[in-house]
């Protein structure tokens, strides 16, 4: 991240939404691209002054996933509920910052390792496996972290996914996520 302002996002009694850098009209999609590149953005009410970023921000996720691109499991988004009327609400945003940080920290210390000399690079399938680490951590965090090449490494760019390559995946998490349900139960 970096040390920058928060894009500011004035939403009007129109509820068109105004970005104040480029003095333009922006859309959800819009606001879905800058956070992706890593921008911070703010979205308030133009007359009111309120802070609508969070109301903004679950539209996005809701929009998504109601477009089939399932991140949350049921069983998550159930939980999520169940804790607004629990008393684990107070732990429940700590824990999923928190599970969100490692997430990066740790896409990032894998993606480091993979670029190391080690006695694995030289093994046959190597670089199909890595890239399809790759596109795996790329899947899990939305591209969050960006561009997954190691900044090291004499590997060739990552070639864009395939619409195959990322159904494959989906399919692994799908099963994941259903071996993870019945350790659940």
């Amino acid at each position: 991240m970096t040390d920058e302002k928060p894009l500011l996002i004035k939403r009007y009694a129109s509820r068109r939404l105004y970005n104040t850098e480029t003095s333009d009209y922006v859309t959800l999609e819009d606001i879905a691209k800058f956070i992706r590149a890593g921008r911070e953005v703010q979205i308030v009410d133009l007359k009111s002054g309120d802070d609508l970023t969070r109301q903004y921000l679950l539209q996005i996720i809701a929009e998504h996933e109601s477009k089939g691109d399932n991140v949350l499991p049921t069983t998550v988004l159930t939980d999520l509920v169940r804790s607004y009327t629990t008393q684990a609400q107070s732990v429940v945003p700590q824990f999923l910052a928190m599970s969100f940080e490692m997430l990066r920290d740790g896409q990032s210390k894998v993606m480091e390792n993979m670029g190391k000399m080690n006695p694995l690079t030289s093994m046959p399938g190597f670089d199909a496996m890595r890239t399809q680490q790759e596109l795996f951590m790329k899947a899990m965090t939305g591209g969050m972290a960006g561009n997954w090449s190691a900044p090291d490494s004499d590997a060739p760019a990552m070639p864009d996914p395939t619409s195959e390559d990322l159904g494959e995946i989906k399919k692994q998490l799908a099963d994941l996520q259903q071996k993870l349900a019945k350790l659940d139960k």
